[in-house]
């Protein structure tokens, strides 16, 4: 991923992990990262003046790069930079470092944790439909970056492959919905650290994960996974009401 370019202001949080953001080895989750960007871009849009005139944003793809893995006990510290924007969406870069501690669960020394990611975010208006930019807020953000041309591909251009019998249902429960009864953006990394389980050899080294969410999921959906594992890369593809609402992959560094 682009560094930040070196007079790109940035905004900067920190939160404890907690051991709900971990899992069985002690590791930051998925959905766990996926908690911190959401607090970040909150925390973030709350600190300047555009919550009332920009207030409302959706996540289209987000890239995840876990360097070196975040473990607990320890505190995450987040720099968030707008790495390139169009006048109707961003790519948002988030920094994730942490300076690791000890405990009597976890008493062994640890390198320092990294994780680089990227989301791709659109504005959209309180009909959720793509909205231009404020001219405020587009001068804000153009200054972080030097790319204002931004346009959307995608990063999964695999198409849905037949059904071999392997589909496995996803059960969704009510606290995987947020306010505005669409499916929190964590639940769907939920779903994936499910499946991973079953592919420890994928996250015990440097590794990237990719979602692009395609369709909105509501309450009473119904999720099924359909998953491939090519060499060192893991497909996976959830499905409601036979359409694919959103694609993930998980690839292994070489």
């Amino acid at each position: 991923m682009a560094d930040r370019l070196a007079k790109a202001q940035y905004f900067e949080a920190s939160y404890r992990v907690r051991t709900g953001d971990v899992d069985q080895e002690m590791r930051v989750r998925l959905d766990g990262a996926a908690r911190y960007l959401q607090d970040i871009a909150n925390d973030n849009i709350e600190a300047t003046d555009f919550h009332d005139s920009d207030p409302f944003w959706i996540v289209r793809r987000t890239v995840i790069d876990v360097i070196e893995p975040i473990t607990w006990p320890a505190t995450v510290t987040l720099q968030r930079w707008c790495g390139a924007l169009s006048t109707r969406w961003t790519n948002m870069r988030v920094r994730i470092t942490a300076e690791h501690e000890t405990n009597r669960f976890n008493p062994e020394m640890r390198p320092p944790g990294l994780i680089e990611t990227q989301a791709f975010w659109i504005n959209v208006n309180d009909q959720g439909m793509p909205s231009r930019i404020t001219d405020e807020a587009f001068d804000m953000l153009a200054e972080m970056t030097d790319e204002h041309r931004l346009r959307w591909k995608t990063m999964h251009p695999t198409p849905l492959p037949d059904d071999d019998g392997t589909d496995r249902v996803h059960v969704l429960r009510s606290t995987d919905f947020d306010p505005f009864k669409h499916l929190n953006n964590a639940a769907y990394w939920e779903a994936v650290e499910d499946e991973l389980i079953d592919h420890p050899d994928l996250v015990d080294r440097r590794h990237r994960a990719i979602i692009e969410y395609l369709r909105p999921v509501t309450p009473g959906a119904q999720m099924t996974l359909r998953r491939r594992r090519v060499g060192d890369e893991l497909l996976m593809w959830l499905i409601v009401d036979d359409q694919v609402a959103a694609t993930v992959s998980v690839t292994a560094a070489a």
